[in-house]
């Protein structure tokens, strides 16, 4: 069974595609419910700076993919057919649309576990998820 959220060329360019991306890179769609955690935490940090989920994910510093010198930065260039990739548009779209449970139990932060950011030191996390780390 194969599910396609976009067709038009178009669509590559919306939020949705440019969000999944990111997530896609970070998470390398490992499982759905890593996948499903870090867009999890992209909605409540958004909520809680008050920005959209793209100005979240763009400007917040937390995605190490976004950084031209990272490991997981090609990773942005996945083919959208790829069915991971296809994962990440789903559960991004249904972030997007408000209907994903907060199962980051509220977390606004994280960081791979190859990464020890410096806002990290002075805190606990509190999932531990496929070597992903969500804070408060």
């Amino acid at each position: 069974m194969r599910l396609n959220i976009k067709k038009h060329q178009n669509d590559f360019d919306t939020d949705v595609y440019k969000i999944a991306r990111v997530v896609f890179a970070e998470t390398c769609a490992q499982s759905l419910r890593v996948v499903e955690a870090l867009a999890s935490m992209i909605a409540n940090g958004a909520q809680k700076s008050g920005q959209s989920e793209l100005d979240f994910v763009m400007k917040s510093g937390l995605f190490e993919c976004l950084n031209k010198k990272s490991s997981h930065h090609d990773l942005l260039n996945v083919n959208p057919d790829a069915r991971t990739f296809q994962m990440c548009l789903r559960v991004v779209d249904k972030m997007l649309k408000h209907n994903l449970d907060d199962c980051c139990f509220g977390a606004t932060k994280f960081h791979r576990d190859e990464f020890n950011p410096d806002w990290s030191r002075a805190r606990g996390y509190i999932l531990e998820m496929d070597g992903l780390f969500f804070y408060l």
